[in-house]
């Protein structure tokens, strides 16, 4: 299974996913600053793996300090500069809080190294064990044979191994309840094209691409059994935020009676935040909307707005299903019970 991320003897490597699927192209950092680049400019993207390499870019801020330098001014700053990245993503600062607690707790410089080291790599292992549970719950909902949507990159690229939506795929194409997956594009920025269809070639998973604006189409001339999703904020009610088009999908997933299942680990509720409302959507640069990868489409003087989530009422959800089981409505009881 692809691993996208790895540490190795101070240094990290990343794959580059904007490179993807044109050339495979690793990054190597041994300073944190460089890794935040990467998670802000979508080199490094997916909302577990995002966490994941956060946590080892801390690791990163004392790994490489003399062994006289008092590491508490370094590792807040990248904390801090870690924290600005990409406002949206939840497990960003779930893995960042958990850094920050093994901070409080070591005292010496060799120790906190190993510390936070040792913290990095559980979270990474933990994403990725999560993602193989959650493949076998997600599997077991599809009926055989099933045909399902997708939207995004949910793989081992946005999670460091396996997948939460895709992994769901994965294990369904594994014990041959999956005949095809309907895969949307995911403008601006392509991932579904770029990263996903990528993933399912190595894989031989079968798919077809579409186009995003023909979705709708899709469900009216085409029988789905599953919509299958990320997600990268769910609130406590179920409010889940999600690559923009997500909720159109789901909107369009009820209309035609197909059921609407977000694909997440428990890393990504925020059981403190009430409702969708209040989660923070990001408003990324408008070029990637008017010039996507150099290549200008629209004309001089054209503006564009462009969020890169939105935000699917509870209501319009399936069920949500994590690591620890599958979570069905009221969201309010069956995710408050999970946390209690």
């Amino acid at each position: 299974m692809l691993s996208p991320i790895q540490w190795k003897d101070g240094v990290l490597a990343v794959l580059d996913q904007t490179e993807l699927p044109w050339h495979e192209v690793w990054l190597s950092f041994r300073e944190w600053e460089g890794v935040a680049e990467a998670i802000r400019s979508m080199r490094v993207r997916g909302a577990p793996l995002i966490g994941i390499a956060a946590a080892y870019g801390l690791v990163l801020s004392v790994w490489h300090l003399p062994q006289d330098r008092d590491p508490e001014a370094p590792f807040r700053t990248a904390f801090a500069g870690l924290a600005r990245t990409r406002p949206t993503a939840v497990n960003l600062f779930r893995a960042l809080e958990r850094m920050h607690d093994v901070f409080r707790r070591q005292r010496g410089l060799e120790g906190l190294r190993e510390a936070l080291l040792a913290e990095a790599e559980r979270i990474h292992h933990e994403e990725v064990e999560a993602c193989r549970t959650m493949g076998s719950l997600g599997a077991d909902l599809l009926p055989s044979a099933a045909k399902v949507v997708t939207i995004c990159n949910t793989g081992a690229l946005a999670t460091g191994g396996y997948g939460t939506a895709l992994g769901v795929v994965r294990a369904a194409w594994e014990v041959g309840k999956l005949s095809l997956v309907y895969l949307l594009e995911t403008r601006p920025r392509l991932q579904g094209a770029r990263l996903t269809a990528w993933e399912l070639l190595q894989e031989g998973i079968s798919f077809r691409l579409v186009v995003d604006s023909a979705i709708g189409w899709l469900f009216a001339t085409e029988p789905i059994d599953a919509v299958l999703v990320g997600a990268d904020h769910i609130a406590r009610n179920g409010d889940t935020a999600n690559k923009i088009g997500t909720y159109t999908l789901a909107a369009l997933a009820v209309r035609h009676r197909v059921p609407f299942y977000v694909v997440a680990p428990t890393s990504t509720i925020d059981p403190r935040l009430p409702a969708g409302s209040g989660i923070p959507i990001e408003e990324r640069d408008e070029s990637e909307v008017i010039s996507p990868y150099g290549m200008r489409f629209a004309p001089e003087g054209a503006r564009a707005w462009n969020p890169a989530f939105d935000v699917t009422p509870a209501e319009l959800i399936t069920a949500i299903v994590t690591e620890r089981g599958v979570l069905w409505p009221p969201y309010g009881e069956s995710i408050g019970g999970l946390f209690e």
